[in-house]
């Protein structure tokens, strides 16, 4: 399972990528962009709470809270 993080950071990599999301910068290594190309962020508030909300289109599979995922099936 891979999971997202999301943290502030001010150190950006020769080879990371860099986004502006509405005025936001998004810097995501390299690594990681076949993994959440096409991903969409939404913030919602429900009866348990606010959060972010992620939706990749990549992923096969995702946990229950939504921050856990998989990009195929795992062997033992």
């Amino acid at each position: 399972m891979l999971s997202y993080a999301m943290t502030l950071d001010s150190d950006v990599r020769s080879d990371d990528q860099l986004f502006n999301c509405d005025g936001v910068q998004v810097v995501v290594d390299v690594q990681s962009l076949p993994a959440i190309n096409g991903l969409t962020l939404d913030y919602s508030e429900d009866l348990t709470g606010g959060g972010f909300r992620f939706h990749n289109p990549n992923a096969l599979r995702s946990c229950g809270c939504g921050n856990s995922f998989s990009l195929g099936e795992t062997t033992p």
